[in-house]
Parts: structure tokens; sequence; C-alpha cells
């Protein structure tokens, strides 16, 4: 019997992992609140797909196969027979837990319920459930399609049961798996990116160096494939800083307090890729 998936969240995030999922046999449902973003995503998806097989990673057969294993639905009564629930939503506590609160009356027994938040504690998410041992975090990365590493986030109360089904679930879906066994804010990867972005912008802003030069320093220096200002416009300058928020709101350690310039760019719309300019123009 096909394992079945339900995604919550059709943006970046949440379409790249229904594909990879789709790709790798699971029959995935994938939710949104608008047929408009569905719709997109599933033009998004095949359009990946596609990319795929002009590179010949993946057969004709396959994407078409990929393609037609995954739904899309307004309603999020779709989960209730998923094995694994994967949230991909607005990254923000209040918007996560009232959705975990809604998957808690609508999925099944036994059923995980996973988060790919990037900052917010998965304790603190399980807390709007009745059943947070099967409560974990599945930190995924952009683009889902090609970044290989999972994060797997233990809640105080997450189960060995359930890291080992998220762990399953990752790793059949071709990813590489890292554990946060103390569910920190921001957790292993975001902690590190967070403090490297804020002290760059920083650097930045305070004259020390351009964004060209001091992405060159990281990127010769330090052997990364991409700097940190880079980095903020690929992923979204808005969506650095409410993470480095959300730590920030829980350590108060001022390493994570994004700098003015950053909320400034925000305020100004100034988003990254996204908007046609953030740290760079595109």
């Amino acid at each position: 019997m096909a394992r079945k998936l339900a995604v919550i969240g059709a943006g970046l995030m949440g379409s790249g992992i229904a594909q990879v999922s789709a790709v790798a046999g699971w029959e995935v449902v994938l939710r949104d609140i608008t047929d408009e973003a569905l719709s997109r995503a599933r033009d998004a998806v095949g359009a990946s797909l596609g990319k795929f097989v002009a590179k010949g990673k993946l057969a004709e057969e396959q994407a078409e196969a990929a393609l037609a294993r995954i739904t899309t639905t307004t309603e999020l009564e779709a989960a209730a027979e998923a094995d694994i629930v994967v949230e991909a939503v607005f990254e923000q506590e209040d918007v996560k837990r009232d959705l975990f609160r809604k998957l808690d009356a609508i999925a099944k027994d036994g059923a995980v319920l996973a988060s790919n938040t990037s900052a917010i504690p998965i304790t603190k998410l399980a807390a709007a459930t009745s059943r947070p041992e099967h409560v974990v975090g599945t930190h995924f990365f952009s683009p889902v399609p090609m970044m290989a590493l999972c994060e797997l986030v233990r809640g105080t109360k997450t189960s060995d049961e359930t890291l080992a089904a998220a762990r399953e679930f990752a790793e059949s879906a071709g990813k590489t798996c890292v554990v946060v066994e103390r569910d920190v804010a921001g957790f292993i990867t975001t902690r590190l990116i967070s403090a490297l972005v804020m002290e760059a912008v920083r650097l930045h802003e305070s004259g020390v160096a351009s964004a060209e030069d001091i992405d060159a320093a990281c990127r010769l220096g330090f052997g990364h494939t991409m700097g940190p200002l880079a980095t903020a416009d690929l992923t979204g300058v808005d969506v650095i800083m409410r993470a480095t928020e959300n730590i920030y709101a829980e350590t108060r350690d001022e390493k994570f307090s994004a700098p003015e310039l950053m909320r400034r760019m925000v305020e100004a719309g100034d988003l990254g890729r996204k908007s046609g300019r953030g740290f760079y123009a595109y």
C-alpha cells in the first residue's frame, strides 16, 4: 500500500517537499487556502521535474508518475488519511500553533505531525495538540529538490518512534538527516546562519565592507558556496529576519537582533530575489 503524505502549505518549501516525496513514491495531498496558490505550486513542480528530465536525472515516465501522485486541495480535512502530515506555512508561531490545533482534531491516530519550521521550538507547536509525542520537526532546505539536508528536531515529548518515522520519511526522499536532540530556538542551522547573516549585515551597515566583498570573503576564505548576504537574498530578507527574531525572542541574545538596515529593507519591500532587490539587484 502506498504511503500517504499531506503537505500543508503550497509555497516554495511545501511544493518542494511534495515533489521529492512524490518522486520517492509517496501519495501526496498538497493543501493551500486558494486554488491560485495550488495552481502555481503544481506548475512549479512540473517545471522542476522537467529540469531533472532535461538533465537526464529523471526519466520522463518517472516525472509524469510523480506529478500524478500529487493531488491538490483547499480542504484541510484531506489530511485525515495521511501517515505523515508536514506543515509548511508562514513562519509565525501563532499561525503554526493554530494549524497544529486543527490538525490534532483531523489527523488519524498514530499519524506523525511534522513542522518545517526553521526556528520555532517544536515543543511550543506540540503543546497545541493532545499528542505531543507524535510531533517532530522536519526542517528541509530550499530549494528542496536540490538540497540534501533535513534537520530533524526532537521536541521535549517527541517519541523515539516518531523521530524514527520522520527519519525514514526524509531519507526515503533522498535526504541526509541531522538530529537536534535539545529543542532550542533556531536548532543547528538557523542559529548558525542567522548569527553569520546578522554580523554580515552589521559589517555592511557600518561601512566596513561592501556586500560583494563580505560574500567573497566567506566564499573564498571559508569555502561557502554562497555568501551570507546572497543567502539572505535567496532565502528572503524578510524570512531570515523573522526566523532570527524568533530566536531573539527566546534567547534575548543580541547577536540575533536584526540590524536597522535589515528592518528598513523589509519595510521598503527590498526582500531579495523575489522582489528584484535586496543586498543585490536582480
